[in-house]
């Protein structure tokens, strides 16, 4: 009998097309003789959908369609059982039942421990990170924090939220000024280089923090580094061990990786090979992003990557597969750790590739994790049979407290 996998993507997220892109491709490399994969499709307003139609690609282009013909449902446990259920019509029947959950999110509202939250409430199996790793790692504020208290390598850095530029405006520019231009600012819970820029004078770090607000309250500036390399490390397993894979050097033709060069092909609104074809990009990962694989950093550099981003993994008590991307001085030979990608775009299959894994094997791998972290977890007490409030004497004597 075949292990009944949900692979659960989308969400209220900027990154929402995103995580179609990595479920569509994830899904079309399971191992379908060990898992029979149910999709699970939460659109921009929260609504969860499933039907065997979400592995087409094409679907996303019409949403209507989408939803004339996917279920609507809710996943709750029935009977001792993780059910998918029709919310529509008379008889709200049981669509599916699931063993254990994939999520393939990318950003706020999903990956950000949200919807881990919501499957260990469940008490589901499910892959990935735990709610605080998945916390962390989206905050690029807390984990600077949690790096620094580790003495893990960073960049410097300030941060505040938008009411306290806004009140104190001029006083938190001569802090910017002070680590030296040029800067990057960021939103601090984003990803995908979204809201992302550099800036070089004053002029442009206030237009930047304007934008960076749009999508945060939280902002985060960090000093860029000088002769910057930008390299990729993917790590695999939990906190019993860990594997990391080869590195990725990654070349961009602005200051930063953009968006568009990530999913778009650098262009103004397509993805590279059409939407049709995105769910066949290429083992180089999303698009047309330039990458060296192996990175050419030479041995002993790569070798302390590799070692920080296993540290990064165990710190964060991380799980499944993960993305740590790394700021290089070139010159200096300095690495410094920029953010975890707990949920990489693509779960980085392009990486383990290259690595020796292909995809079918990684997914695997990642999927039998959840089962064995859900076995540990289940052996820890997590309740006590008594009930203290077997001799409560009721609420009788409150009443009067209670007028």
């Amino acid at each position: 009998m075949r292990i009944k996998l949900g692979v659960i993507f989308g969400g209220e997220t900027v990154e929402h097309e995103v995580s179609i892109i990595s479920a569509v491709q994830a899904m079309e490399n399971i191992n379908e003789e060990k898992y029979e994969v149910i999709p699970i499709y939460i659109d921009k307003n929260r609504v969860w959908y499933t039907g065997n139609m979400l592995r087409d690609m094409s679907i996303y282009r019409d949403m209507d369609l989408l939803k004339r013909y996917a279920k609507e449902v809710v996943l709750y446990k029935k009977n001792g059982e993780f059910v998918l259920q029709n919310v529509n019509g008379m008889f709200k029947k049981v669509v599916n039942t699931l063993d254990v959950v994939l999520p393939i999110v990318h950003g706020q509202n999903v990956e950000d421990g949200s919807l881990a939250g919501y499957l260990d409430t469940l008490g589901i199996p499910y892959a990935g990170p735990s709610i605080m790793g998945a916390a962390i790692g989206q905050d690029k504020v807390t984990m600077k924090e949690v790096f620094k208290a580790n003495n893990l390598p960073i960049v410097p850095y300030l941060w505040f939220y938008d009411v306290e530029y806004n009140s104190n405006k001029e006083s938190i520019l001569k802090d910017i000024k002070k680590l030296g231009y040029p800067v990057i600012v960021k939103p601090a819970r984003l990803g995908s280089s979204v809201g992302i820029k550099v800036a070089k004078t004053q002029e442009e770090v206030e237009e930047s923090i304007n934008d960076a607000i749009a999508y945060d309250e939280k902002i985060i500036v960090e000093k860029v580094i000088d002769n910057l390399v930008e390299v990729n490390c993917s790590v695999l397993g939990n906190y019993e061990y860990t594997e990391a894979s080869v590195l990725e050097e990654v070349t961009s033709k602005s200051d930063l990786l953009t968006y568009q060069e990530k999913y778009m092909g650098g262009g103004k609104g397509k993805l590279k090979g059409g939407f049709k074809n995105a769910s066949k990009m290429s083992s180089k990962g999303m698009a047309s992003a330039k990458r060296k694989i192996p990175a050419t950093i030479g041995d002993k550099l790569t070798k302390e990557v590799q070692d920080l981003s296993k540290e990064v993994f165990r710190v964060l008590n991380l799980s499944g597969v993960c993305r740590i991307d790394f700021l290089i001085d070139g010159k200096n030979k300095k690495a410094y750790i920029n953010e975890p990608n707990t949920i990489p775009g693509s779960l980085s299959f392009y990486l383990w590739d290259a690595s020796g894994k292909n995809y079918t094997e990684l997914l695997d791998e990642i999927i039998t994790l959840a089962i064995r972290n859900y076995k540990n977890r289940d052996k820890k007490t997590h309740s006590f049979d008594t009930n203290i409030l077997s001799n409560y004497g009721g609420v009788k004597g409150m009443k009067g407290k209670l007028k």
